[in-house]
């Protein structure tokens, strides 16, 4: 070919690939994650880590946003965005996820869980996977992690140390059956009272008291108006990691164990915050000049069994046993 030909051919091949548009090494998909809790809580701190962990993990194939304090709407809104698909993510109470597999709310069951480490053995456990998968096929959302949230513990203006010594008192529950079982089976009146109106429900004596885990007792600056912290620890709660239907699908294999190892890690870190929180607040409050109760669990563990069935709440008693079979793991 002459070297004028040459020449020609080539130019027309530099201005068609000029003219092609410039593609990326790997598009990046934009992703939404959702929760209720404030930016300063370790639930928003460690899944902002997560999101950036993912991008790094992916070579930024992925671009996560994080949006807290209830942006997408409440609980119940953004667990119905995962079906949607107006969001990818969402760290939320299992209870909420309850609503659409009931099996997997077993952990807000009243004592089925000792302790904090109790809780974790079980977040690494095959009867949490098993649960998870039962919620999976159901909805096609994939639980891929828990993150320790708190000890439900009660304060009140009327101290009681025995499930009897509960009975006639004016107590603001969640209105869920398995916030209620635990007050109701001791003879307590429960109030659904909004949590943004609790304070003041407290202070005006609408309620005598409330249960909440120690660190939303702080952060709500209950003690404020409450002479006693009681530690009933009726729930052990907890929140979980939630992959959407339409992005699991989307995900390679690859990513998916990305994904899931990153949540799990997110969830650990989190998890030793709220632990470590926990264990300043006993005496905290008590500086703060609160009393501070211990009782014998025991006794309310059993009255919750005898007024309010596992069966009763779309538990299974199977799951129930295997869960007491597991050792706590050390703190």
């Amino acid at each position: 070919m002459p070297l004028m030909t040459r020449r020609f051919a080539f130019g027309l091949f530099a201005a068609a690939a000029l003219a092609l548009p410039a593609l990326p090494a790997s598009a990046q998909t934009k992703l939404k994650w959702a929760h209720v809790y404030e930016t300063s809580e370790p639930f928003h701190t460690q899944s902002v880590w997560a999101a950036q962990e993912i991008a790094k993990r992916t070579n930024n194939r992925y671009q996560i946003d994080v949006y807290p304090a209830s942006q997408l709407g409440k609980e119940s809104d953004i667990n119905q965005g995962l079906s949607l698909g107006t969001v990818d993510m969402i760290i939320s109470g299992p209870s909420f996820a309850a609503r659409s597999y009931p099996p997997v709310g077993i952990g807000y069951y009243p004592y089925v869980f000792r302790d904090a480490g109790h809780l974790l053995a079980y977040a690494k456990s095959d009867v949490f996977r098993e649960l998870a998968a039962g919620y999976a096929e159901k909805t096609g959302n994939h639980m891929v992690a828990l993150t320790y949230y708190g000890i439900r513990q009660t304060s009140t203006n009327k101290p009681f140390k025995t499930c009897a010594e509960m009975k006639g008192l004016k107590i603001r529950v969640p209105d869920a059956p398995a916030y209620l079982a635990m007050p109701r089976s001791c003879g307590a009146n429960t109030s659904p009272i909004a949590f943004a109106e609790v304070y003041l429900a407290l202070q005006n004596g609408t309620v005598d008291a409330q249960e909440n885990p120690l660190t939303t007792i702080e952060a709500k600056k209950f003690y404020e108006v409450q002479k006693n912290i009681v530690l009933t620890g009726h729930i052990v709660d907890h929140l979980a990691t939630i992959i959407s239907k339409q992005l699991w699908a989307k995900l390679s294999d690859e990513d998916k164990k990305i994904f899931g190892a990153v949540a799990e890690e997110a969830a650990v870190r989190a998890s030793g915050e709220i632990l470590a929180k926990e264990k300043e607040l006993i005496d905290s409050f008590k500086q703060k000049g609160l009393a501070v109760t211990e009782v014998n669990k025991d006794e309310f563990k059993e009255a919750v069994m005898k007024n309010v069935t596992l069966e009763s709440l779309g538990y299974r008693k199977a799951d129930f046993d295997r869960i007491q079979a597991l050792k706590s793991e050390a703190m």
